[in-house]
Formats: C-alpha cells, sequence, structure tokens
C-alpha cells in the first residue's frame, strides 16, 4: 500500500518519469545505486514519503564532504546514475534543483540561512521572508509535489518573524499573533504612562 502512495505522490512528475514508468520491468532490473539513485530523484520529488524512501534517501544525503559545492556536485553525480535523469532538460533541471534544495530548504535551515544583522534597532537580528532562489527552485519545480511539505513563514521581518515546517504553521501563528498583541499592549501602556512605577 505504502508504494502505491509512493507512486501516486509522484504522479505529477510521471511525464519526467516516462521511460521508467514505462517500462515496470526495466525499473525492476535496476540494481544497486542506480536503482537507489531512480527511487531517490521519486522521493526527493513528493513530500510524502513511505519507508521505501528511507534506504535511497540515506544513501543520497550520506554523500557530504567539507565543501558545499562538493556536496553537490557528488549529488548531482549520484542522481545522474538513474537513466531518466538526464532524458530531457526539465529532468536535469530537476536533479540540479534537488541537489541544490533538498535538506537545505527545511524551516532549519532557512531560519539559519535567511538570518541577517542590522545596526538599527539596537542590533535586531531579522529572518528574510524570503526563500533563498536555491530553495525556490526546487520547491517549485514543474515535476515536484512539495505543497503540502514546503516551509510557511510566520509574522513579518521586523517583528521576529520566523519559518516553520507546513503541519505547525497554524499553531505557530497562533502564538505569534498572542506574542504580538502582548508586546502591543505592554507598548501602549508604556505610552500612556502605565508602565512600572
Amino acid at each position: 500500500m505504502q508504494r502505491k502512495n509512493l507512486i501516486a505522490s509522484a504522479a505529477v512528475s510521471a511525464a519526467a518519469f516516462g521511460a521508467l514508468a514505462a517500462t515496470a520491468s526495466a525499473q525492476e532490473m535496476l540494481t544497486g545505486d542506480t536503482r537507489l539513485a531512480c527511487e531517490a530523484i521519486l522521493c526527493l520529488s513528493t513530500g510524502t514519503q513511505p519507508g521505501e524512501c528511507t534506504p535511497s534517501l540515506q544513501r543520497y544525503f550520506s554523500i557530504s564532504h567539507r565543501k558545499l559545492s562538493d556536496t553537490i556536485r557528488g549529488r548531482i553525480n549520484f542522481l545522474n546514475l538513474c537513466p531518466a535523469a538526464n532524458q530531457t532538460p526539465q529532468m536535469a533541471a530537476l536533479v540540479n534543483a534537488q541537489a541544490n534544495g533538498a535538506g537545505r530548504c527545511d524551516a532549519t535551515s532557512l531560519n539559519v540561512v535567511a538570518r541577517s544583522w542590522t545596526g538599527l534597532d539596537e542590533g535586531m537580528v531579522y529572518i528574510s521572508n524570503q526563500m533563498p532562489s536555491y530553495c525556490t527552485v526546487y520547491t517549485s519545480n514543474a515535476y515536484t509535489d512539495l505543497s503540502g511539505a514546503v516551509p510557511r513563514y510566520v509574522g513579518i521581518p521586523e517583528r521576529a518573524g520566523y519559518w516553520v515546517e507546513a503541519q505547525d504553521y497554524a499553531r505557530a501563528l497562533a502564538d505569534y499573533n498572542a506574542r504580538i498583541q502582548a508586546e502591543d499592549e505592554e507598548r501602549r501602556r508604556a505610552s500612556l504612562g502605565g508602565g512600572s512605577n
């Protein structure tokens, strides 16, 4: 049943994976890293990843080098082991987007890379509400279906906004709005002279 969910989740990628889908028996013949690379492409294309994705994603994320550029290049080389990876320009773009964005576009990562410091307002730290371009390319690729898994931004940068995982957005937004309301009330009291005596 989970395998069917994987295939259903990857349906948006059907055009890109036509060569693999057309010959299911050929896919069964793929082995080793070639098979893991094809599975990784499918698994990185969907926000819903069943247990069958674990071996291929472990192999993909195990590719790690000192320099980020070497890690990305290694991951591209791994994904390119899949015969369908370079069959069309769209597939090549998908592989490139996956290697640049997968594992780098979750809320935790975004809250680190989107952080900036300003000398204004007593040196405040802001987290931008704009995703890095590599995340935008990955999450909006025509052959990915990450709609339910894309992190969302809560609030505004000037009021300590931040990124959360999509499933946590409603709770985080309620917490954020309660905090902003309390801060605004405190400022109002202070401006009216109703602060501490």
